[in-house]
């Protein structure tokens, strides 16, 4: 639909692009592509004024798109600093080589399009005729931002803005490049004047919300998008943006109301469903989300999403569930996720040769799907492991797809365990972990005993709760994890996520400074606290799930969080092993083979026992061998370790079950070497050897 508008734009065809622009939208008006488009063809035919508003149109349908605003920056403020005269000059571009706002017009014309070999020779251009001018600086910063150089392009902005403060165009390269680098305080304040100057900006105030946003400041973000939903012409996408914002703030009624108009002009954007669905369930409203979405379900009988919105509100695979999966599958005949669901429903009541129908069913729809053929194996396992080892070995023979291949080999190693063939299944998973070494993440190094401990510190009085969350590779402390998410505990899971906070905690090199000297303590603890509030956490307590733990850190918690509690999740270490090689683990370590992991393990769980032994710090060990599979079992372990009450979580939100506890003792012959490593720190800990 594109690729037409792109050609002529590539040309300079600007009735051509304008022609085929004006298709597109008319045919996609929810498109903020389509608009983008229209605007740099409008643009390019000299209709200033008509750019500018299509522009806005398509901020209007994705307010927080970041590189639309950047391009509104270089196509538009330049832009109406221009005299009259703007559109002759770009005509004008290649007549007279000393037009220099012509060049710095189709520099930013070729930005628009992608095209940055040309934007750089246009601004190369416009630089021999005024090198100093700040639009040169701007297109060279903006140029360095689009090839992923933020550190260059901030280097050139911040030196043109000393020269030049107060240059539109420059100041709002220079927001997107403090925004590039993650400084959101110095991109709000680039911003925040650049609204001052044009307080009717609703392109800039969306910016600058989400600025405010990032910073862990919703509320003021909600607020400060509030003036945009006044009047006609709000969109869907603007309501459910104020809305996420005042539901990330905790002001749901607020936010209800803005995502019930959202999700009446636009009920199938995934993001709007999502979004309504938290506030009906903080607002205990099921029976209104119930009737909502079944109205919708009878306009849009077809929508995966809102047919899954309508099973939340039902209990489990109770009798509700099963007519509504009922009804899901007659507007959907034969469709693969009703079918997932159906599967669910029997494998709870227990039906489960008529799970297992159903999941042949699917496996015959869409070959190779993982979890119908996981059911398929499951049982075949329970009859005839030795059948289901051949099944998986047959469809790795048919799998075309790398990543289909080694789901698959994961899957035979776990036959191969169940079939009694424990050498077959050890040698299948090492060599998995084997292969993808230079893809995960190294080994934590690891501290030697310290001699002396600073004291520690009395507990704070009303201090907020701290509890850090930890586990090595197959402790299961993803478990944990999921009951303190599903209580509503304060969890920071975001260190495992793809925003992970910045702070000392985070970093393998806080260790070795922390030993040399050259890392302070209360600085660790005090930047540690410093990055809270852009983590979400203000002055509550703060639940923290760490990536690796080792005693060093205690140099700085012991003096300085006296008030927090290390939480650490335990089985017997040649299980965690085991399960280390069959399952992986959260945190995606590098598993070199099954001897280093096991030096590793009795490394970091030698740091545990000592920990425990001399009790270096206020501490809680989580002991799951027995309770692992029982959501019961964690959530009433949880309880009595802190003293409170705790929900337990849905089952199937702890995945499928793991090994059980001694399971190990099947691969004392092929792990015999790595369960050597790890007997040591096993018996330390109260395993029998």
């Amino acid at each position: 639909m594109y690729e037409p508008i792109l050609d002529a734009l590539r040309r300079g065809a600007a009735l051509e692009a304008l022609a085929a622009a004006r298709e597109a939208v008319a045919a996609q008006p929810q498109d903020a592509t389509a608009h983008r488009l229209h605007a740099a063809a409008l643009r390019l035919n000299g209709e200033r004024e008509a750019a500018l508003a299509a522009l806005d149109q398509a901020l209007g349908l994705a307010p927080d798109d970041a590189d639309l605003h950047l391009e509104r920056a270089g196509l538009l403020l330049a832009e109406r600093k221009l005299s009259e005269a703007e559109a002759a000059l770009a005509r004008a571009t290649g007549l007279d080589p000393n037009q220099f706002p012509a060049y710095v017009i189709q520099a930013h014309l070729a930005i628009a399009r992608q095209d940055l070999a040309e934007a750089e020779r246009l601004t190369r251009t416009a630089a021999r005729i005024a090198p100093e001018h700040p639009h040169v600086a701007a297109l060279e910063g903006t140029l360095a931002l689009r090839r992923g150089e933020a550190d260059r392009a901030l280097a050139i902005l911040a030196r043109a803005a000393e020269r030049a403060p107060d240059e539109p165009q420059l100041r709002h390269a220079l927001g997107f490049a403090y925004l590039a680098k993650g400084h959101f305080a110095f991109a709000e304040q680039a911003f925040r004047g650049l609204l001052e100057r044009d307080p009717g900006s609703r392109p800039l105030r969306a910016l600058i919300a989400d600025l405010v946003r990032r910073q862990g400041r919703p509320a003021e973000a909600a607020d400060e998008l509030a003036p945009l939903l006044e009047g006609e012409g709000v969109t869907p996408a603007m309501r459910r943006l104020v809305g996420e914002l005042e539901l990330e703030a905790g002001r749901n009624e607020r936010a209800l109301q803005l995502l019930r108009q959202a999700f009446a002009e636009q009920p199938l954007d995934r993001r709007t469903v999502l979004a309504l669905l938290e506030a009906w369930r903080r607002l205990g409203l099921a029976e209104e989300a119930r009737s909502t979405l079944d109205a919708a379900l009878e306009r849009h009988p077809e929508s995966d999403d809102l047919w899954r919105a309508r099973l939340v509100f039902e209990p489990f695979a109770g009798d509700s569930a099963r007519a509504v999966v009922a009804r899901w599958q007659a507007a959907m005949p034969d469709y693969v996720p009703a079918l997932e669901a159906q599967t669910t429903l029997h494998d709870h009541a227990g039906e489960h040769d008529q799970a297992e129908a159903v999941a042949q069913r699917i496996t015959e729809l869409q070959p190779g799907h993982a979890q119908a053929e996981l059911r398929v194996l499951d049982g075949l396992l329970a009859r005839d492991p030795d059948a289901a080892v051949l099944r998986v070995e047959s469809l790795l023979a048919r799998a075309p797809d790398p990543n289909v291949k080694r789901s698959l080999r994961q899957l035979l190693g776990r036959c191969f365990d169940i079939a009694g063939q424990p050498e077959a299944a050890a040698a299948t998973w090492a060599e998995l972990h084997a292969e993808v070494v230079d893809q995960r993440l190294p080994l934590p190094p690891q501290s030697d005993a310290i001699a002396q401990w600073p004291e520690l510190a009395p507990r704070p009085e009303a201090a907020p709760g701290v509890l850090l969350l930890w586990g090595a590779p197959g402790s299961l402390v993803e478990r944990l994890a999921v009951t303190f998410d599903q209580a509503g505990a304060p969890l920071r899971a975001d260190r495992l996520g793809p925003q992970p906070p910045n702070d000392p905690l985070q970093r393998y090199t806080t260790v070795p400074g922390l030993l040399d000297g050259s890392l302070d303590p209360a600085y660790v603890v005090n930047l540690w606290r410093a990055a809270l509030p852009a983590r979400g956490v203000r002055d509550g307590a703060v639940f923290d799930w760490l990536l690796w733990w080792d005693n060093a850190l205690l140099l700085g918690l012991r003096p300085h969080l006296p008030e927090a509690v290390l939480m650490v999740a335990l089985r017997d270490p040649r299980d965690m092993l085991l399960d280390w090689l069959a399952f992986g683990s959260p945190v995606p370590y590098a598993l070199a083979s099954p001897e280093a992991g096991a030096a590793w393990l009795a490394k970091v769980l030698g740091q545990v026992a000592e920990l425990h032994e001399r009790d270096l710090f206020p501490h809680r060990l989580l002991r799951l061998d027995e309770i692992a599979q029982d959501p019961a079992g964690i959530a009433q372990a949880i309880g009595e370790a802190l003293q409170v009450r705790v929900a337990p979580a849905p089952a199937p939100l702890f995945g499928p079950p793991r090994l059980a506890a001694g399971r190990w003792r099947a691969y004392a012959e092929p792990l015999r070497e790595a369960f050597a490593l790890l007997a040591p720190v096993a018996q330390r800990l109260g395993y029998p050897a």
